[in-house]
């Protein structure tokens, strides 16, 4: 039975060694609590770091934790403490996450740590790889694992994986910074399916795969190795039930049962001390915790009639505490928060409550019931589920929720007072706008956000994710054009074996090389021709090599092999042994009707160039700027289609557009080739529009194989050039 294999960098338990006995307690974290129904559905299995060092483990304690792990479908990647300082604490922490968080200044990149993080990456996928069966599905989590999906999909091409990100994505002016971005990219266009946690992180990151890899992306789809990559948005939810319970038990306690810290906010509430504001983060300075104590500040300067009045509960949890950037912050907080209650406390009024420590379930709760406003303000965040467990608490719907706009929970909750957490003179203002907000207007903005956050919590955020996994899964078995797989590489080869006339028609560009960025170096490799001289000597075979490329460059390359050459999309034509044959086609008085505006649309389109062939007129737009050319491809062909004459054809292929006489086209010529003699065994290969010509034109018991997932009129297609040259291969 397939089962859903779930991999991220640390494992939902919390492990203790009692009496040299290791034991596992499963955490309730948001990541733990929202794969909960994904581990439990079924076969399942969940692969990362235990939380625990190899260096105090011996093969007989590893033995004994992955025994103990594997009773809850749990799996170890262990990890030493030089693996651990660099892959985690150093390349994860010091470098993509201030990067992705735009704390540019922040970010150190070292080749050292570069190389660690690639080999725990590896080590997480070999331990996938172990265990991985046909029909399983992989969903691999967060930025230290990028490169995961790609070193598995590299050896199960077949496998369904997903990845989602759970902090932002940078936009492409961040991100092209980094040196190893293609890597990074590549890594995560390994999976079939990319999440992210709002539209903005998706267009970001649909931005860089244009710009840096130059992919083909139609809306959310991304074209690479023959494999169609949705990228889509999976907003993070809350356990909403479990936050809106636990309110409900908390506002029914009498005095006794309450905490020692709800006994303290009762004094102060029964004192009439004013209102509580709330503000729950990691000490990270990507959470804007001093912009919000100078924001305080700024409010208490400008509003003394609310001296004695308010009061900010400040939860700052320890986060990285060794790394210096957190040192600094640490330091600067205590600072900032002295500053304020020296400046402006009383005998009985301290403006700052200050915890510096981590607290239980049962303390959160109280200070999300206690509290009239909650003040989250990240200077940059991915999600932010503070702010939704806040508004789940708020059962009777009062309370107000001041909210930073790049905070992704922003996008789903606009009810809230949404901030720019950079303007301090705004951040202070909406202090005073929430605490002087009338109780209905409270509640009319709670009813609808709580509504939002009940409704999409955190099981329909796994649920959706997994769904659109398995339909992406589903769609790709269904398909009429159906992958060739090495069942179906031997029903060719057998084929192959047993016809007496065989010919086969091979596109170049995009079908036995890859693209480059430059078209005149893109030339074939001693590899390639090998394998067509190879199978030019098989007993009664053609090879036909039929493409857009000039004359001048098929002779360069291959009028030594005696094969059949085809040029120029079928407007020359060069049997076995015998020279070049010219097809009549349309004149040529066209271009001097067409080419200036192809020249206005160069001149205003930096990276675009023009080709001129003999019968024909290309406009490559594959080294500009992605979105600005394939805008002005757009605007280029309707302008042309108003203007073509008859027998002149547009032809819109990959980051071309070519004008070409009607009656020239790759289907005329194979037909051409095909009605001379009779061939039982007819194979057809290409990548690109002009190749559908040939595949519609071809009998329907040929093997008609597209390079790349795209709509198509082949019935077989492979991912890769390389695939092709396999399957070649296998024939020769």
């Amino acid at each position: 039975m397939p089962k859903n294999i779930i991999v991220s960098n640390r494992l939902p338990v919390q492990v203790e060694n009692k009496n040299q006995v290791w034991a596992f307690t499963t955490t309730s974290g948001g990541l733990a609590t929202g794969l909960k129904s994904v581990h439990e559905e079924g076969d399942s299995l969940w692969i990362g770091w235990p939380g625990v060092s190899d260096d105090l483990l011996g093969k007989k304690n590893k033995k004994q934790i992955n025994e103990t792990l594997s009773k809850n479908q749990f799996r170890a990647v262990f990890l030493d403490d030089n693996e651990l300082d660099h892959f985690y604490l150093g390349f994860s922490n010091k470098c993509l996450w201030p990067l992705f968080h735009y704390f540019i200044e922040y970010q150190k990149f070292d080749i050292d740590q570069w190389e660690y993080y690639t080999l725990v990456n590896q080590k997480f996928a070999d331990e996938v790889l172990n265990v991985i069966e046909d029909g399983d599905i992989v969903w691999i989590h967060d930025y230290q694992l990028l490169l995961c999906p790609q070193m598995i999909k590299e050896i199960k091409p077949e496998v369904t994986i997903g990845f989602f990100l759970h902090i932002p994505f940078p936009s492409f002016e961040i991100f092209r910074i980094f040196p190893k971005r293609e890597d990074l990219l590549n890594g995560i266009l390994g999976s079939d399916l990319v999440g992210f946690h709002t539209f903005d992180y998706q267009r970001h990151f649909l931005s860089s795969v244009k710009r840096i890899l130059n992919l083909d992306v139609n809306y959310n789809v991304i074209y690479h190795q023959g494999r169609e990559i949705e990228v889509n948005t999976f907003p993070m939810g809350i356990d909403f039930k479990k936050f809106e319970k636990a309110s409900y038990d908390n506002i029914q306690k009498s005095g006794l049962e309450s905490s020692e810290l709800k006994k303290q906010i009762n004094v102060h509430k029964l004192e009439n001390r004013g209102k509580l504001i709330l503000s729950i983060d990691r000490l990270d300075y990507t959470k804007g915790i001093i912009n919000r104590l100078l924001a305080f500040e700024r409010f208490l300067d400008n509003n003394i009639k609310y001296h004695d009045k308010v009061r900010l509960v400040m939860l700052a949890v320890p986060s990285r505490s060794e790394v210096s950037q957190y040192k600094i912050l640490k330091r600067r907080t205590d600072e900032v928060v002295g500053r304020i209650n020296g400046k402006f406390a009383t005998v009985n009024w301290t403006p700052v409550w200050y915890y510096y420590r981590s607290m239980d379930f049962e303390n959160l709760i109280d200070l999300y019931v206690s509290s009239d406003i909650a003040m989250i303000t990240p200077l940059r965040d991915g999600m932010n589920l503070v702010a939704k467990e806040y508004l789940a608490t708020r059962v009777n719907n009062d309370g107000v929720l001041i909210l930073s706009e790049l905070a992704g929970a922003s996008k789903e909750i606009p009810q809230a007072l949404v901030v720019n957490p950079f303007d301090i003179e705004e951040l202070a203002e909406s202090i005073k706008t929430a605490i002087e907000m009338p109780l209905k207007e409270q509640k009319e903005r709670n009813i609808i956000s709580r509504n939002r956050i009940e409704r999409y919590d955190i099981e329909k955020w796994s649920s959706s994710f997994m769904k659109s996994l398995k339909d992406h899964a589903f769609n790709l078995g269904a398909s009429k054009v159906k992958l060739i797989n090495s069942k179906i590489a031997k029903q060719i080869e057998t084929s192959y074996r047993n016809s007496n006339k065989k010919l086969l028609f091979l596109d170049y560009d995009g079908t036995l090389i890859n693209f480059h960025k430059n078209p005149e170096k893109a030339i074939p490799s001693i590899e390639v021709l090998k394998l067509i001289e190879k199978l030019n000597s098989n007993h009664n075979t053609d090879i036909v090599i039929i493409s857009g490329r000039s004359q001048k460059f098929m002779d360069k390359y291959f009028s030594s092999l005696n094969i059949i050459l085809i040029a120029e999309h079928g407007l020359f034509i060069k049997n076995k042994e015998d020279s070049w044959k010219k097809k009549k086609g349309l004149t040529i008085e066209w271009k001097e009707h067409l080419l200036p505006i192809l020249n206005t649309f160069t001149d205003n389109t930096p990276g675009t160039f023009i080709e001129h062939k003999t019968n024909s007129v290309v406009w490559h737009y594959r080294k500009a700027d992605p979105e600005l050319g394939k805008t002005r491809s757009i605007e280029l062909k309707t302008v042309l289609q108003s203007l073509l004459p008859n027998g002149l054809s547009l032809l819109d292929g990959n980051k071309i557009i070519e004008l070409v006489s009607s009656d020239i086209n790759k289907g005329v010529a194979a037909l051409d080739i095909l009605n001379k003699k009779k061939y039982d065994f007819i194979l057809a290969a290409g990548d690109d529009v002009p190749d559908e010509n040939m595949f519609t034109s071809l009998p329907e018991n040929s093997y008609k194989i597209k390079i790349g997932k795209k709509k198509t009129s082949a019935n077989y297609f492979l991912r890769k050039t390389e695939d092709l040259i396999k399957l070649l291969s296998f024939l020769a």
